[in-house]
């Protein structure tokens, strides 16, 4: 009786799954694990917030694992020591994993082959369980990446991408202890944003299915319109994998504008596999310096700075775990993508009473009523602090 241990990572999901269709393929019995890797929970980057949105997707996992007569089976530890403990357990002939491009990714694939390797077992890694084409997969000539989009995306639309893989219709699993779903605390305690979006493969798809029965068609036109909300808010999913993003590119590929989108995603990745080092350090330094004040830093994080399209998007990530990415400049890009200020009524209420684009300039209301606002003044000059940056660039 042959056994496969199909490992998730950044693809939990069941539909359109490289990992599990290959594990489901080539053994008779199937072990669906998760390892809760201490080296992430202890992270910095481990947050309530993500917390509840990796619990959510745990649970619908499971929840479609035991659909197909299946479970998702859960340990607790460093990863390569749990897989390699439950592939001896179970004499395991293959592991199959997703390949990604962190670090972190890096590091845990390559102790996992060296701890197989040493049990005779292989590791199987899939290279578009995470991205629609492969890193490295295009290449400019003489480099080992694309610095630059536009070339990339020229070759990349050019690229074969897979067939969508259906999901198994049935799983068998070997004698295993399945382990608990970890609750959100256990992932990492606190305080949690109130709006967050849903977690879990079916919320995703649902998503999915009512963004290419419509409005993605708008989406050239809509995208960038502020108060419109006019994306697709697939982002978490496309992180944690409860979304193929090959299935989304198929599917929403009647709007160029919006794949388009999605190979900046794969772009990005294939920098990050050729360069691991731009996820801590500036990809085109500048000998730019960060001005370091507790307080103003402060500000920036509960949206009071004074500049009410920062504060918005920062209201907006506070409360959903979301935001627009159209925050760039505070004064050009609200006059453009939110020229009646409706996206900032919406977000800072202080400011509801001011009608149309005056909302993104209240400090050119009388201080009096300002004052009355309750609404900050700014806390840098943006002309002083152009000028400043430009000077650091050596371009004044």
């Amino acid at each position: 009786m042959t056994v496969a241990i199909a490992l998730f990572t950044r693809d939990l999901r069941v539909h359109d799954n490289p990992v599990l269709h290959a594990a489901v393929s080539s053994a008779e019995r199937v072990v669906p694990l998760f390892v809760l890797d201490e080296a992430i929970t202890g992270g910095r980057f481990n947050r309530p917030n993500r917390a509840v949105f990796l619990a959510a997707c745990l649970r619908d996992l499971d929840r479609g694992l035991r659909e197909r007569g299946g479970r998702l089976v859960v340990r607790r530890g460093r990863t390569a020591d749990e897989v390699a403990r439950l592939a001896d357990e179970h004499d395991v002939t293959a592991v199959h994993v997703a390949a990604d491009v962190s670090g972190f990714a890096r590091r845990r694939e390559e102790t996992l082959r060296e701890r197989l390797a040493a049990a005779g077992r292989d590791l199987c890694v899939h290279d578009t369980s995470v991205t629609v084409v492969p890193p490295g997969a295009v290449t400019p000539s003489g480099n080992d990446h694309f610095a630059v989009y536009t070339p990339y995306y020229r070759q990349w639309s050019a690229a074969a991408k897979r067939a969508v893989l259906p999901a198994p219709r049935r799983l068998s699993l070997p004698n295993v202890a399945e382990g608990s779903l970890p609750a959100r605390e256990e992932i990492c305690p606190g305080p949690t944003s109130p709006d967050l979006p849903e977690g879990g493969e079916r919320a995703g798809r649902a998503l999915l299915d009512a963004w290419v029965d419509g409005p993605v068609r708008d989406y050239g036109s809509a995208h960038d319109d502020l108060a419109a909300d006019g994306t697709s808010r697939l982002s978490p999913h496309l992180h944690f994998g409860t979304v193929s993003p090959t299935e989304l590119v198929h599917r929403a590929r009647e709007s160029a504008e919006f794949v388009r989108q999605v190979a900046w995603r794969d772009f990005h990745h294939q920098v990050l596999a050729a360069r691991p080092s731009a996820a801590t350090r500036d990809y085109r330094p500048h000998g730019d310096r960060w001005r370091r004040s507790a307080i103003d830093l402060r500000a920036w994080q509960e949206g009071r700075t004074g500049y009410p399209i920062v504060d918005a998007g920062m209201r907006q990530l506070r409360r959903e775990g979301w935001l627009h990415n159209r925050v760039l400049n505070p004064l050009l890009q609200a006059k453009r993508y939110d020229p009646d200020g409706a996206y900032v009524r919406r977000y800072v209420p202080e400011l509801a009473k001011i009608p149309g684009a005056a909302v993104h300039e209240p400090w050119k209301l009388p201080p009096a009523m300002l004052d009355d606002l309750g609404y900050p003044r700014p806390i840098v000059d943006l002309r002083e602090g152009s000028e400043r940056f430009l000077t650091a660039r050596g371009k004044r």
